[in-house]
């Protein structure tokens, strides 16, 4: 570092702002690929491994919900690591329908309808809005290098 480099910059320079994006058709067997690579992205950038696995969770609740509830022909997964302390999972879809997210609750009984609330439980936030990089909606999630 020379003498005029402030520990900002050193940081910036060690941990830079990453960014990955891919698509899939919107199928059901689309879930495990979206899983794995985003393992393998995250592994190539060295992301610790609990956030590693935080992350394949949360992509692969979000990207079920739409393939399952939507009518969307493609999946577009985005991941944005900002130095190392904040990742964003997106997941674009291409239905025209407006999005509603559900809050409903799973009875015990029940073998599906907690995709949500795991996300609600794992990300720091989470969203949902029209998707500004496809022709329908996005839903994300956040979480800290610290999750």
């Amino acid at each position: 570092m020379t003498p005029h480099t402030t520990s900002a910059q050193a940081l910036v320079t060690a941990a830079p702002h990453r960014e990955y994006w891919f698509g899939l058709p919107a199928l059901r067997t689309s879930v495990k690929a979206a899983r794995d690579i985003v393992r393998d992205r995250l592994c190539a950038w060295e992301v610790p491994g609990d956030l590693c696995c935080d992350a394949v969770l949360l992509v692969s609740e979000l990207s079920t919900n739409v393939v399952i509830h939507t009518r969307s022909g493609h999946v577009l997964c985005g991941l944005t690591l900002t130095g190392e302390e904040h990742l964003r999972i997106e997941v674009h879809d291409d239905d025209h329908a407006p999005l509603r997210p559900s809050e409903r609750r799973p009875g015990p009984g029940e073998e599906s309808g907690r995709g949500l609330f795991l996300v609600q439980q794992i990300a720091e936030r989470w969203g949902s809005a029209r998707s500004t990089r496809a022709q329908g909606n996005v839903v994300w999630a956040e979480l800290g290098a610290h999750a």
